[in-house]
This record gives structure tokens, sequence and C-alpha cells, in this order.
């Protein structure tokens, strides 16, 4: 289960991949539910976009709690000055984007009034609806980070694959 010098454990990827996954089909469903008026379907759909944030919150956790007692592969040894800065400070904003977007979140609709189900227990806070505006403004903000973010994550893969022409994919996929 652990990462080695070469590649990432199977936990890592599979927690990767399901991050990726819940957030290409979440992000577009954040720019629909702001575009809808109300009915029955925003209902339905904001609901599974709660569901998913929280899904995303505790996976994020899940794998910080697992990054710190795994370590990462090692770069390739032609990788040039400012390489590992680079990547560090990326996947550090990766992670600080996750939380915050999926905390603004819940704070947003628990300071809504509304009640969620986090899955092993349930919370309702007394509403406040200036400081819910306020969670949804860092929501959306950092939903454009996170957008931002992937975007230069996917681009560094793609400056390795093919300027680079190393195969840091297989560390992911392999």
């Amino acid at each position: 289960m652990d990462n080695n010098i070469e590649q990432y454990s199977w936990f890592s990827k599979f927690f990767h991949w399901i991050t990726f996954l819940i957030l290409i089909v979440q992000i577009p469903l954040g720019f629909i539910l702001v575009r809808m008026e109300f009915s029955d379907l925003r209902i339905t759909i904001e609901n599974l976009h709660v569901v998913a944030g929280i899904t995303v919150f505790y996976v994020t956790l899940i794998r910080l709690i697992f990054k710190f007692f795994s370590q990462s592969p090692k770069l390739l040894p032609n990788a040039f000055v400012g390489q590992k800065l680079i990547a560090k400070l990326n996947h550090v904003a990766l992670y600080v984007a996750l939380l915050t977007i999926t905390t603004s979140g819940i704070l947003k609709k628990l300071f809504n009034g509304e009640k969620l189900n986090f899955f092993f227990f349930k919370l309702k806070i007394n509403d406040n609806f200036d400081l819910a505006d306020q969670f949804y403004t860092v929501h959306i903000v950092s939903n454009y980070t996170l957008i931002i973010l992937i975007s230069l994550h996917i681009l560094a893969v793609l400056f390795h694959q093919i300027f680079l022409k190393e195969n840091i994919l297989k560390r992911m996929i392999k």
C-alpha cells in the first residue's frame, strides 16, 4: 500500500482518480446549479452536488493522512532546478483548494440553516445568512482557483510527456 521511489501505490492512485472522477462531474454541476431556477430538479442536483462535495472532503482528508505517512516517488534524475519546489507548491495548493472549496460549501449550507448529512452524523446549526453569503463567495473563488490549479497540473504532465519525453503519467496509471 506504500508509495515507492518510482511510482505511487495503488492506494494513492485509487484516491487520486476517485477525486478526478468526482471533480469532473462536480465542477460542471456547480456551474449548472448557479444558472438554474428553483425547482425539484435543482434540489436533486444540489443534493448530489453536496454529497459529492462531502465525499471529496473525506477523500482529501484520507489522501492527506496517507501522504503524511508515505513517501512520494522521487523526481526523475534530469529534473530541472526548482522543479521539486514547483511540484510541491502545486500539490499543496491543490489540497488547500480542495479543502477550502469543500469546507466553504459545507459552511455555506449550514449557515443557510440547512441540515447536512455527513454520512456518519447529521449537523444543523443556527443560520447566519451574512456568513452564508461570505462562505458562498469563498466557495466560488476557490472553485476558480481549483480549476486553474488542475489545469496547471495537467499542463505539467503534458509538458513532461511532450517536451521532456518523460512518461510521468505512468506513475499514476500503471
